[in-house]
This record gives C-alpha cells, sequence and structure tokens, in this order.
C-alpha cells in the first residue's frame, strides 16, 4: 500500500508544476470533445458527430502535443501530431462539403 501512496505522492505532488495544471487541462479539453458528441447525439436521438467536436479534438491535440514537446513525451509528440492530422482533414471536408451545399 506504500507504494502506491507514494506513486500517487510522486506523480501529482512532487511533480506539480505548471505544466502538469496545463496538461490536465488539456486533457478537459480534449475530453469535451466526447462530452459535445455526446449531449448532441442525446438531443437528436441518433449517433451525431457535431462540428464542435472536431473544434475540442483540435484544442486538445494541440495543447497536448505542446505538453509532450515540454515533457519530451514521446508518445504524446506522435499520437497528437497523427491526430491533428485527421482533425483538420475531416474539418476541410466538412468545409468543402458546406461550400458545395449551403443546406448542410
Amino acid at each position: 500500500m506504500d507504494f502506491v501512496i507514494d506513486y500517487i505522492y510522486t506523480v501529482f505532488i512532487q511533480n506539480f508544476d505548471f505544466w502538469l495544471i496545463f496538461g490536465l487541462l488539456a486533457q478537459a479539453m480534449f475530453m469535451m470533445r466526447f462530452v459535445v458528441q455526446w449531449l448532441a447525439s442525446e438531443k437528436v436521438g441518433k449517433s451525431i458527430v457535431p462540428i464542435a467536436f472536431w473544434f475540442f479534438s483540435i484544442a486538445g491535440g494541440v495543447m497536448l502535443l505542446v505538453y509532450g514537446l515540454i515533457r519530451k513525451e514521446p508518445i504524446l509528440i506522435l499520437g497528437q501530431g497523427l491526430g491533428l492530422v485527421i482533425y483538420f482533414r475531416n474539418l476541410w471536408l466538412i468545409f468543402k462539403e458546406k461550400r458545395r451545399d449551403p443546406t448542410i
């Protein structure tokens, strides 16, 4: 049990700094995309992906990428770097479709 307490102390107390707060906020921003998607789906009674999902994905992805770069975390850098390409591409496709059919 002491190992668990020591681990929690090291991770959340000993390492507490601006970047830990930034990383937590980044993760919260990233999580909001699922909250937005869930609420939008509940509202219409079927699964949908609102545009806000992609904006929260980009905001959270950029923040997590910055966090990964500062903390020198290769998994976050690679994961968020690729994710950002996908999020921007999805937004581009959505806006391209809206230009063709403004009723969407």
